[in-house]
């Protein structure tokens, strides 16, 4: 089977991609990946298929005028900012029209199912997190409104009017570079183009989901894809003696949020470590912390595997992304999130506090040294916390994410 995924935005919308990459060739298939060029090093060991795009989620959040948006309407706010960079998307999406692949899998908030649509294949939309596909047990994490549960499924229509903002361009996209004619739904990725529903994968537990779920049976939520080191990694001497001086550290990293002044927020979580008497590893991303204003009870590095990483922390400090939490569960370690502004951040947040695995949500807008420092302290003092967090990771490692999607795009094939 010839696989084409296709992705873009941050490492944690190129990661999951990666893990299945992995697997599908393990298993005899041939894959193809277009993501950021930037990802090349990432990508590059389980597939030498690339098609590399211009890195412009990185772009954008770190540009000055869209560092200094605040609030959780950051998302609607950074739109205008970044018009350029989101149409050069769907130009590099364009760039997988030379693939002859059997099928194509896609990030659901990109438009890969028109490129399957050209290319006469069917198309898998992939979604990294509870907002596309409509339910009974929860509202859309980014419908921005209180509804009565009653509304719950139809406030999934927001992210349709989000995407619809993001790429007002998309029908003459369709026309003039895909050669498409207009149809009903076009842009809607979980409709196939002869209106039957399309098969879903979604790449997160359901175990950290409010009750029942109900999803259709072409939805199938596989749990998380999660990438191991890769073969021949070794993590540096310095780390290794570092962990080897003390008490295991309590992990901090933002991942992908750009959206910070990087030396307030380094000297905010500088300040918490010391009050909370821990060590930490702090993990780069892209810049959310500034390195140099961070204690010597600390350890910085660019990036490192979590798979490796994460059992070896006490706790783990993060933004809320779907995955820095997918490796934060699977390893079974209590969690303090701080979202910063995308909805699933602050969905995931409040779901891990309810099932009893982390600390009420530290907001990155509301952040203060007393309320991370209490935080911190009681993710790495509270022991029903810590039985919690081990029970859900052995329920999250049990799952094996990766290896479902992979049987079930073979069942499909």
């Amino acid at each position: 089977m010839r696989v084409l995924m296709l992705t873009h935005f941050s490492r944690g919308d190129v990661q999951p991609f990666a893990a299945l990459a992995k697997l599908l060739e393990e298993s005899g298939h041939e894959v193809t990946v277009g993501a950021p060029g930037t990802s090349d090093a990432l990508l590059r060991p389980y597939t030498t298929n690339l098609i590399p795009f211009a890195d412009r989620a990185r772009d954008m959040a770190v540009a000055p005028d869209v560092r200094r948006l605040h609030g959780i309407g950051v998302p609607m706010q950074f739109i205008p900012s970044a018009r350029r960079e989101l149409d050069g998307m769907l130009d590099d999406f364009a760039r997988a029209l030379d693939s002859r692949p059997d099928v194509v899998l896609h990030h659901a908030g990109l438009p890969g199912h028109q490129i399957a649509e050209a290319l006469g294949v069917p198309s898998i939309p992939v979604c990294m997190h509870p907002s596309y596909v409509p339910t009974n047990a929860f509202a859309n994490p980014y419908f921005p409104f209180r509804a009565p549960r009653v509304c719950n499924p139809a406030t999934y229509a927001w992210t349709g009017f989000y995407l619809r903002t993001l790429f007002p361009g998309m029908g003459r996209w369709r026309r003039r570079t895909l050669g498409l004619a207009r149809r009903r739904d076009h842009r809607d990725s979980l409709v196939r183009p002869d209106g039957r529903p399309a098969t879903v994968l979604q790449c997160f537990t359901r175990h950290v989901l409010p009750e029942p779920l109900d999803y259709p049976d072409n939805v199938h939520t596989t749990g998380h894809w999660l990438l191991p080191a890769a073969d021949g990694w070794r993590p540096p001497e310095e780390l290794t003696a570092f962990l080897d001086r003390g008490d295991p550290p309590v992990y901090v990293g933002f991942g992908s949020s750009g959206l910070t002044d990087p030396r307030r927020l380094g000297n905010l979580v500088a300040e918490a470590l010391r009050r909370a008497g821990v060590r930490a590893v702090v993990v780069g991303g892209w810049g959310a912390i500034d390195p140099a204003v961070l204690g010597n009870d600390t350890f910085y590095l660019p990036e490192a595997p979590f798979d490796w990483l994460f059992p070896r922390m006490a706790a783990i400090v993060h933004h809320g992304g779907n995955g820095t939490i997918g490796y934060a569960l699977a390893a079974g370690r209590p969690q303090v999130a701080c979202p910063f502004i995308s909805p699933d951040q602050w969905f995931y947040a409040r779901q891990l506090h309810a099932r009893g695995v982390a600390p009420l949500p530290q907001p990155h807008r509301d952040l203060t040294v007393e309320g991370l420092t209490g935080a911190i302290s009681r993710a790495i003092t509270d022991s029903r916390m810590a039985e919690r967090a081990d029970e859900l990771g052995q329920l999250v490692r049990a799952e094996d994410g990766t290896a479902g999607a992979v049987k079930i795009l073979e069942s499909i094939s």
